[in-house]
């Protein structure tokens, strides 16, 4: 299905997750450390990286944007034994796409790894509403002739509204699907909904009073 490289030193657990990964049809290689997984990556960029946090030679947290600008559409499930929030958000942050905290069941990581993958088959669409067009693998956003300029947070609000336009969704729920569980207050969404208004226009975002926010 899928070309995923797991990165991780410890050897149990990089057998098991190799193993259950194989069986569900992947094609895997394997790293125990930054340069061996730089090395893979030399050699062509994978579809997805399994990336321990605490490797031999380094703290991989500090190459996830350096891995996003040598495969910038190489997904990442971050894989690591750290449970405070403020790893997991900084991990997604810095662009990881998932995260899973030791210890875990391996069939949930597999699950994990098909449900980003399923992204993947959205890339190369491009999404339309009325006078918006929302070209996904470019992550642009383009009204008439006119290019907009969007935050990585914004496009994805975007994105969530433009693949569901009919739907209202509550502010709890576009914090679980953009936010990904960070503990941030649903508040946030206002702000970031605030300035999509200023970008786009009012009349593009309507507020349904006491339910959430859809495409007008």
């Amino acid at each position: 299905m899928a070309r995923v490289l797991v990165v991780e030193d410890e050897e149990d657990i990089l057998e098991v997750v190799s193993r259950y990964l194989k069986l569900d049809s992947h094609e895997v290689f394997t790293a125990r450390s930054l340069e061996e997984m730089y090395s893979v990556l030399e050699k062509g960029c994978v579809e997805l990286i399994v990336l321990d946090l605490l490797l031999p030679d380094g703290d991989a947290m500090d190459e996830i944007s350096s891995i996003k600008v040598m495969c910038p559409e190489t997904f990442i499930i971050v894989l690591t034994a750290l449970r405070e929030d403020r790893n997991r958000i900084l991990g997604l942050e810095l662009g990881a796409d998932d995260y899973v905290t030791k210890p875990f069941n391996p069939r949930e990581l597999v699950a994990r790894v098909r449900a980003v993958m399923r992204r993947k088959g959205s890339l190369e669409k491009v999404l339309i509403h009325k006078d918006m067009k929302l070209i996904v693998h470019e992550r642009v956003l383009q009204i008439g002739d006119e290019l907009v300029n969007l935050s990585a947070k914004e496009f994805d609000i975007l994105l969530l509204l433009f693949q569901n336009p009919r739907r209202v969704f509550s502010r709890s729920e576009i914090l679980e699907h953009v936010w990904r569980g960070s503990e941030r207050s649903d508040r946030i969404v206002d702000v970031y909904m605030s300035t999509l208004r200023k970008k786009i226009g009012k009349q593009r975002l309507v507020t349904v009073r006491g339910v959430g926010y859809r495409l007008g």
